[in-house]
């Protein structure tokens, strides 16, 4: 990696210099390549519009697609954006005038959804749910009024891993977020390049980066989540067994539909004997 002020994106100025961080540095650059490639989310000349919430995922996209782009890996033009929901506290002034410092292209939305979430559900239920739905519609508002053909998410591994046993735990399906979908009108589409890098790798990273970090306090501050029970089942598996997220992260990647029980999948009923099925 290079380190001279002169030959890094502003991004990566002020980065550690030790082994640990360079190493971390080129797990993530090889990570998101090895995504971007593998699904097929690159589309010459494209615009991409980059979501910016301000948490140490989203920094961490933004720096190594700015890294890919910096080296001439990714041709395509990003704009970051950040939508604002109007939560009360929420430090307004932190990402545009990051966003302006570090030269990055952006676009600050405002719209109160905050309001709309807690007025239409109760103080005991998440918001998750209408909250995630509000922010995606005005996302490819915003993706459209810029002329992009891409929303591009922050998502990581463990978001992947979390998000398939709440399908599995609490919706009855084997499903999961994909790290490349077209939206339901089918004019976007949805990239989450973050999805072979481990949620430990972005801590570490945006935080020898000293990025300013600004926290959820609308779904983050609810207790009893399930996406917090799950994670704390996948933190101890992981704890008696290190490298299980891994291992099941790669299952993920080597489904055999004739191995489960969908006949939607896989024609069982069409099985003949004397002939190798996979």
């Amino acid at each position: 990696m290079l380190d001279d002020a002169e030959e890094i994106h502003p991004l990566f100025q002020g980065a550690p210099r030790t082994t640990e961080f360079r190493k971390l540095r080129k797990r993530l650059v090889r990570d998101v390549r090895e995504a971007i490639e593998q699904y097929g989310m690159i589309e010459r000349d494209a615009r991409w519009l980059v979501c910016l919430s301000g948490g140490k995922d989203s920094y961490t996209l933004l720096a190594i697609l700015n890294e890919l782009k910096w080296r001439g890996l990714l041709p395509v033009e990003i704009l970051a954006c950040n939508l604002d929901q109007g939560q009360p506290g929420f430090p307004a002034t932190v990402l545009p005038d990051f966003l302006a410092r570090m030269g990055v292209p952006h676009r600050i939305e405002y719209q109160d959804t905050y309001s709309i979430v807690t007025d239409k559900i109760p103080e005991n239920r998440t918001y998750c749910a209408l909250c995630s739905r509000l922010r995606r519609g005005n996302l490819y508002r915003v993706a459209r009024e810029e002329g992009c053909s891409a929303v591009v998410l922050g998502h990581h591994r463990d978001d992947i891993l979390e998000t398939f046993f709440m399908n599995l735990f609490h919706g009855g399906r084997l499903a999961t977020m994909p790290p490349k979908l077209v939206n339901e009108d089918g004019d976007l589409f949805v990239y989450r390049p973050l999805a072979h890098v481990a949620e430990a790798d972005c801590e570490k990273f945006a935080a020898a980066m000293g990025y300013p970090i600004i926290p959820c306090n609308l779904c983050g501050s609810q207790d009893g989540l399930q996406r917090v029970q799950v994670k704390a089942i996948l933190d101890g598996w992981e704890k008696n067994s290190p490298g299980r997220r891994q291992v099941m992260f790669r299952a993920l990647m080597n489904a055999r539909p004739s191995h489960l029980l969908d006949p939607k999948l896989f024609d069982f009923a069409g099985l003949v004997r004397g002939v190798t099925h996979d």
